[in-house]
């Protein structure tokens, strides 16, 4: 018998054709039978695209310390925060690498909710208890009760609406409402993972088929895991495992900009500011092929003939119209020097550019 675990929708996939692979210990579809690209494309191209991402965990702090508590063990500056607010943060270990990436949600000033990443829900919440017993705070994980649906796209507004019983205009980017989602209460944010507008949807678990067949009425498309790390990617977006790990501090993975040094302290604080002083080994970049290939997680990059690091994650964008991906260089190579990355055996050229690698259509 299998331990991995089922979301309230794996029937549903199974029935749309979805071809099912373990994933962060669930089943989970890769792709439904037309293909990922075609996937890919309804959320590129104006259609509306609906992922299952239930994998991933929520966690509720509640208390008169909860602003305290999220201040010390996430890099970005909690209090900036208003209600309804997101927050892209980190969770850092005392050496200042990563635990995980994740979104803070104000909920008020004596609630929040946070999501982390499936397959360090159980580190996290173990992590996040530990510190929980020095402030007034109650660490809550509801995660096996939560299903967590994205809906991507430039018609995800419209069919959402529908079954919702509050106006999805009036909230803006990286905001979130809480109200009816179809037969009970939910949290709608406009977040995401691909660079289009949409929405990511908390409900309960009881209300998941219905919320999910609801919205495939109103035209959305099913979007399984490769689709998904596709659009990630060509935004630029970090993967926990990829272009983060507790191998790598926020210095190297370009993600100060969520590290907040003068808020005062917290969790990995002291390590970040040495690291920072003292320089990075490896930075993360963003590059092109210039030649025919394709850039895989691992293929070794190299720099006027001499290796230099590893891409963490590439593809062939079909908007960009090549090989895009992202890499760890050496320090000395992020600006200079001619890249190649070796593909079966041979070194193809690549050249330095920017993310994200196609226009983002997030509204923001």
């Amino acid at each position: 018998m299998s331990d991995l675990l089922k979301t309230p929708l794996y029937d549903d996939h199974v029935a749309l054709g979805g071809k099912i692979v373990p994933f962060a210990g669930y089943e989970l579809p890769v792709q439904y039978k037309n293909g990922a690209l075609k996937e890919y494309t309804a959320v590129r191209e104006g259609a509306a695209g609906i992922f299952d991402i239930t994998h991933m965990g929520q966690v509720r702090v509640e208390g008169k310390d909860a602003l305290a508590f999220l201040q010390y063990v996430t890099t970005n500056d909690v209090s900036k925060l208003v209600d309804g607010q997101v927050q892209y943060s980190a969770l850092l270990n005392a050496q200042g690498t990563f635990i995980d990436d994740i979104t803070t949600y104000k909920i008020d000033d004596s609630a929040y909710y946070l999501c982390i990443n499936a397959a360090n829900r159980l580190k996290d919440v173990a992590h996040l208890k530990s510190e929980a017993v020095n402030f007034d705070v109650l660490v809550t994980d509801e995660s096996d009760d939560t299903t967590l649906l994205a809906l991507q796209g430039a018609k995800a507004q419209a069919a959402l609406q529908s079954i919702v019983d509050f106006d999805l205009e009036s909230i803006g980017y990286y905001k979130f409402a809480r109200g009816k989602i179809g037969k009970a209460g939910g949290i709608v944010s406009r977040t995401g993972y691909t660079g289009e507008d949409g929405f990511e949807i908390y409900i309960p678990n009881h209300i998941a088929v219905d919320v999910w067949q609801a919205l495939l009425a109103q035209g959305a498309v099913p979007i399984g895991l490769a689709a998904r790390d596709m659009l990630r990617t060509e935004m630029g977006y970090a993967l926990y495992g990829h272009e983060i790990s507790d191998a790598v501090t926020p210095v190297e993975a370009k993600l100060m900009w969520i590290t907040k040094l003068a808020k005062g302290d917290f969790i990995g604080k002291e390590a970040v500011e040495t690291r920072k002083a003292e320089g990075a080994q490896k930075r993360m970049i963003a590059l092109k092929m210039t030649g025919r290939g394709i850039p895989r997680e691992h293929y070794k990059v190299f720099v006027d003939g001499v290796e230099s690091g590893e891409i963490t994650s590439g593809m062939h964008s079909p908007l960009a119209g090549g090989g895009v991906a992202l890499a760890y260089v050496k320090p000395e190579h992020v600006t200079e020097g001619q890249l190649s990355v070796e593909i079966r055996g041979k070194q193809v050229a690549a050249e330095r550019t920017s993310t994200p690698f196609v226009r983002s259509n997030v509204r923001k």
